[in-house]
């Protein structure tokens, strides 16, 4: 096996930091700047746009990323879809299923690259099935296969509006043991897990409790010493923001209320938020008040969320900056510091801590 330079596996390079190496480079250091903490390198059909594209694309405004693709392909089936071949899974009516084959592409395109470019990337392992009892030992052979490139696992889904019932064979769940495998071995190895499971079902009615919500904390609960980011706040294009009615405001907490009541709860300081997608942007500012609001939570709690574009192997700069774009109202109400810490410093926290423990895990197994 071949391993990344020993200055990689430390987050240095020629005795320099990490930072000073991105200083270099003159990237990510203006006030429009950001870390992207989900990217999708390839989509739905395992195809995308080259990793120095994506370099040239983040230019100097975007400093570091992480790597990943999509752990699921869609099946073209011909009874179904004829001569049309589907490369979004709601193009079809034909499953998707796992294809554990990403991690190596991602692995091979991260070490194409020469050091300083390695250096602005986190690949993630995304190429399992969390319904498979034997997921955590997929992402042991990941690492022990490709040393030196993974920081992290995810974007992986539980519950996902739309692609849940789509995957062949057993359903994801938030009590399967399988997802409790998988969350120890990474809380052992360090691993940063981005974990994709909405907060409810689609088309929920206002008042109710929202229908995963339970489930979700106490898996979040029962691994403390895994740094765990839940993405998109557990939103969808039909998951709405929870909501609730004048008279259920004081015994139902809005998706706000939700997030805030997680945050200052000590049992969940091992996670974070991200607020990647443009459907979730959508949400954010909405109207004058959804802006205000959102710009409070993220100004009382900058150290819980980090910034993502949730774009899948963008054609260029314009869809792929627009995402960040879109919060251009919040980001005019944060102060410099939450500002700062929800486009890099989080992300620059999280990410730094993960590779230091991944190497030294990996360490140990040579």
């Amino acid at each position: 096996m071949v391993l990344v330079a020993g200055a990689i596996l430390i987050g240095v390079i020629g005795g320099l930091s990490l930072r000073q190496v991105l200083a270099q480079q003159s990237v990510g250091s203006g006030a429009d700047s950001f870390d992207d903490s989900h990217f999708h390198l390839t989509n739905y059909i395992q195809e995308g746009i080259d990793v120095r594209k994506f370099l040239e694309i983040m230019g100097t405004r975007v400093a570091r990323s992480t790597l990943f693709g999509i752990p699921l392909q869609q099946q073209w089936s011909y009874g179904n879809s004829g001569d049309f071949a589907p490369t979004y899974y709601l193009q079809s009516d034909a499953p998707l299923y796992y294809y554990s084959f990403t991690d190596a592409y991602i692995a091979s395109a991260y070490r194409s690259l020469t050091a300083p470019q390695q250096a602005r990337f986190d690949p993630m392992i995304t190429g399992f099935n969390p319904a498979d009892m034997y997921a955590a030992d997929h992402i042991r052979r990941v690492l022990r296969t490709f040393p030196g490139v993974f920081t992290g696992i995810g974007e992986f889904s539980i519950h996902k509006e739309f692609v849940s019932s789509k995957v062949a064979g057993e359903t994801a769940s938030l009590t399967n043991p399988a997802l409790d495998r998988i969350l120890d071995f990474a809380g052992e190895v360090g691993l940063v897990v981005i974990l994709h499971s909405d907060i409810d079902m689609p088309f929920a009615k206002q008042d109710a409790e929202p229908v995963y919500l339970t489930q979700m904390k106490a898996v979040l609960k029962r691994h403390p010493k895994t740094v765990i980011i839940w993405a998109h706040i557990g939103l969808g294009r039909i998951v709405h923001p929870v909501q609730v009615s004048a008279a259920a405001a004081e015994r139902s907490p809005t998706q706000l209320g939700i997030v805030e009541a997680m945050v200052t709860d000590p049992a969940f300081n091992h996670v974070s938020f991200d607020i990647s997608w443009d459907e979730v942007a959508k949400y954010a500012v909405a109207t004058p008040e959804s802006i205000a609001r959102v710009a409070a939570a993220l100004n009382k709690y900058p150290d819980r969320f980090l910034f993502g574009t949730d774009t899948v192997a963008p054609a260029g700069p314009a869809p792929y900056f627009a995402v960040f774009d879109m919060w251009a109202p919040v980001w005019r109400l944060l102060t410099p510091e939450a500002s700062l810490k929800v486009r890099k410093g989080n992300y620059e926290r999280i990410f730094d801590e993960g590779r230091r423990r991944v190497r030294a895990w990996e360490r140990t197994q040579q």
